[in-house]
């Protein structure tokens, strides 16, 4: 699945120093996929020094020539999406129709970036010294690093690749080690816009041989991650020594409040489908359902009701609508957290454990919680799976307060059918975008990202382009 792949260093596939591979299991059949090269430190240090050689050549094309290249490379991705669907899904256990808007998705970000590349305007500013004049420009930042996760392995390269060649940056990705196939496809697709001999790189491998040499390199002038708040803490620490740029995608706990005015079934029509996408493992997506007490309890039932009738499968079955969770570890730890709960007094109303139906695979029910209070693990922490925790809420001020409890902050979500208590809602909630009816954040045409320990920074937008640039001021008088 992965031998016409590998490394992409310099402008061309190989294997890694030494010939090290490692497989790459399936979430469906705990099978392994393939083998994917294992990077060692030399093969990183080879990308790096490449990416060094490539920006010259790649920061001293035209803007509408970086425009050109996007748009090739946009065409490329069309043409090989069911490749990358099918890709997606075999390494992450989605449904094939979610793979499919994901590869979609991806291929809007080189779009966008496309036309963004021919829109990184200076400006003149009015000198204080007769005859002169302040000319303000913007230039690559210089060699970009991308960290990604596995939960959506196309998206999440595509936001930090696509910006970063806009900019004029040459760029290292480093995909997660369980999704690596998907990354590979997208660089593969970057061949078509002709790009110089390192322009785009790619390694795989442990943290010692991939992620060490990048972080401690003068070279690399900026990192992005999408990854666990952890991770991102010890990465800003290490960016410090070398005085990187960072952009940091970080975790999520969202809220979803359904207030008493709401359209109930809209909101169950919609919530229930978003929260179980990917086995419910989108850092945006909500964990904690706060619900007016004179809808709660239709609230609950409908949920439980719509949660059972989804059918779990393999992401490649068209019927599946959820798949396995990425792991067996993540699972024992999902299957923790509703234990938890329940011994705190949660009550199980839909799901709760293993699918029995699979003799392989780590597949998890959708699982509904009721009764839960705002201190129990499920609530108070990401769980990053296939669980709905549900409580209560009287009135607006109580559920913006505890809505609001909490470190995280990269979305939140409300349910009404009043303006102004929508408007009041989005001023008063502390996250960095908010859905009022609505869960559709991910669009390459709007800022994506989070506030407090959900990072910092933003990916997509106009906004999107601006951590890849330099900002530099001539005085200019004659």
């Amino acid at each position: 699945m992965y031998e016409k792949y590998g490394l992409f260093i310099d402008g061309s596939w190989s294997g890694a120093v030494g010939g090290g591979a490692a497989p790459v299991i399936s979430p469906v059949s705990e099978k392994p996929l393939g083998e994917a090269p294992v990077a060692a430190a030399a093969d990183t240090e080879a990308a790096i020094a490449t990416a060094e050689r490539g920006l010259a050549a790649w920061r001293a094309r035209t803007a509408f020539e970086r425009a050109d290249a996007l748009h090739a490379i946009a065409d490329e991705m069309i043409r090989r999406k069911g490749e990358a669907a099918r890709m997606i899904s075999s390494e992450t256990g989605k449904p094939i129709a979610q793979a499919e808007r994901e590869w979609a998705l991806s291929c809007d970000q080189f779009r966008w970036y496309a036309e963004e590349a021919r829109r990184v305007y200076g400006r003149i500013v009015e000198s204080r010294i007769p005859g002169g004049r302040f000319e303000v420009t913007r230039e690559p930042i210089g060699v970009v690093a991308a960290f990604t996760a596995w939960n959506f392995p196309a998206a999440l390269v595509a936001r930090k690749v696509a910006p970063a060649l806009a900019a004029g940056c040459s760029v290292i990705v480093r995909p997660s080690n369980q999704t690596p196939g998907t990354a590979m496809v997208m660089v593969d697709c970057c061949r078509a816009g002709a790009l110089p001999d390192g322009t785009v790189n790619l390694v795989v491998g442990p943290t010692a041989e991939t992620y060490a040499p990048i972080m401690a390199s003068p070279l690399v002038r900026k990192v992005s991650l999408t990854g666990s708040t952890r991770v991102g803490q010890q990465m800003i620490r290490d960016a410090a020594d070398t005085m990187k740029k960072v952009t940091m995608e970080l975790g999520g706990n969202a809220p979803l409040i359904v207030y008493d005015d709401a359209d109930l079934r809209t909101a169950l029509d919609v919530s229930v489908p978003t929260k179980f996408a990917n086995a419910g493992q989108v850092c945006v997506t909500a964990d904690r359902f706060f619900i007016h007490e004179s809808l709660h309890d239709a609230f609950v039932d409908g949920f439980a009701a719509r949660a059972k009738a989804l059918k779990l499968g393999d992401g490649l079955d068209p019927a599946a609508q959820m798949g396995p969770v990425i792991n067996g570890g993540r699972r024992a730890e999902l299957e923790g957290v509703v234990k938890d709960a329940v011994k705190a007094g949660a009550r199980v109303v839909a799901g709760g454990g293993r699918a029995a139906a699979f003799n392989a695979g780590f597949f998890l029910e959708p699982t509904v919680l009721a009764d839960v209070n705002d201190d129990m693990k499920v609530f108070a922490e990401e769980n990053f799976g296939p669980i709905a925790a549900i409580t209560r809420f009287r009135d607006e001020d109580e559920v913006l307060a505890r809505a609001n409890a909490g470190d995280m902050g990269l979305s939140a979500y409300a349910f009404t059918a009043n303006p102004a208590r929508a408007r009041r809602t989005v001023a008063a909630l502390k996250a960095g975008m908010v859905g009022i009816n609505s869960f559709a954040m991910a669009a390459s045409e709007a800022p994506f990202g989070g506030t407090r320990y959900s990072g910092m920074g933003r990916e997509g937008g106009a906004e999107g382009i601006t951590d890849y640039l330099d900002t530099k001021l001539a005085q200019v008088v004659f």
